[in-house]
């Protein structure tokens, strides 16, 4: 047995905790937690159990019992690299969560522009992320409008905003994918795209099933709060939720969202996509990785 399988047999952690710090989790195969909702790690949350090949890490949150991947990064790996996780994925039954649906800048206004320059290249990467949403079998892509034009009104811009999703959802509906416009927090100032209610009202005027909204909880937390309330009001918009508490975003119960009660009203609804761990670990090393673990039972505990 090689170092790499001693560690992620158990055996290894316990030699490095004692098997009583090891708590509600062996780390085991045996060990696989029948998780309510569907939650998605990153690569890298748990890098000091399965070690740095990403194909190892797919295992491990297979064995874990977690549900899918989240990387924002796909767009920066090369086509062999996707077909590999790709084919993992489909091999351990994980969904793959969001990724990039176009690069973007935060500092530029590349929808709210309407046509021209950046129109024709949000319309070009949105056909390129079908070709790597194929190879990596995502059904969700994330698309950021960009920031405020501040010489143009609101109206305006938001028009433009919606005219290129729609042209960007006519392209996406024949093949079943959902790009998702993600309102984010006020550490990215200036931003277009900041509350739930702002994006319902975009995803209702573009009417298609490929424009709905991701729900981040972490910046809906700093932005507005209110967060069960907007789930209820945008239920039926919300494409895809990521998790990451508040301050700091990190794993659940660092910070000051009831995780349990919001994870208990989106299973109550039915929801059966993913929650991307979109965090940190709050605790360096193996210790913080099995904090994640706890965290997520806990959270799941409804």
């Amino acid at each position: 047995m090689n170092r790499k399988q001693f560690i992620r047999s158990g055996l290894g952690i316990a030699s490095l905790l004692g098997s009583k710090q090891l708590g509600q989790v062996n780390f085991t195969k045996k060990s696989k937690h029948n998780f309510k909702l569907n939650y998605a790690p990153k690569f890298g949350t748990f890098k000091h159990h399965a070690g740095e090949d990403l194909m190892d890490q797919l295992d491990f949150f297979a064995e874990m019992g977690f549900k899918g991947l989240t990387d924002d990064g796909m767009w920066r790996r090369d086509v062999s690299t996707q077909d590999k996780i790709g084919r993992r994925l489909e091999k351990l039954n994980l969904k793959m969560g969001v990724i990039a649906g176009h690069t973007y800048s935060w500092d530029k206004p590349d929808l709210v522009k309407g046509k021209g320059m950046h129109l024709d290249s949000f319309l070009k990467d949105i056909k390129k992320t079908i070709e790597i949403s194929k190879r990596v079998g995502a059904k969700w892509i994330t698309v950021m409008p960009g920031t405020l034009d501040m010489r143009v009104e609101m109206g305006y811009q938001t028009s433009n905003v919606i005219d290129a999703l729609k042209r960007a959802s006519e392209i996406l509906e024949p093949y079943g994918i959902v790009m998702v416009i993600e309102p984010v927090n006020r550490n990215y100032p200036g931003l277009f795209l900041s509350t739930i209610s702002q994006a319902y009202a975009i995803c209702k005027s573009v009417d298609s099933p490929a424009c709905k909204i991701l729900n981040d909880l972490y910046h809906q937390q700093i932005t507005e709060g209110n967060l069960i309330h907007n789930i209820n009001e945008a239920w039926d918009e919300i494409g895809i939720f990521q998790v990451g508490d508040n301050p700091g975003r990190m794993e659940p119960f660092t910070g000051e969202i009831n995780f349990s009660n919001i994870f208990k009203l989106i299973y109550s609804k039915g929801y059966t996509g993913l929650l991307g761990m979109e965090h940190g670990n709050s605790i360096a090393g193996i210790t913080g990785e099995k904090a994640v673990i706890d965290a997520y039972i806990r959270a799941d505990n409804f």
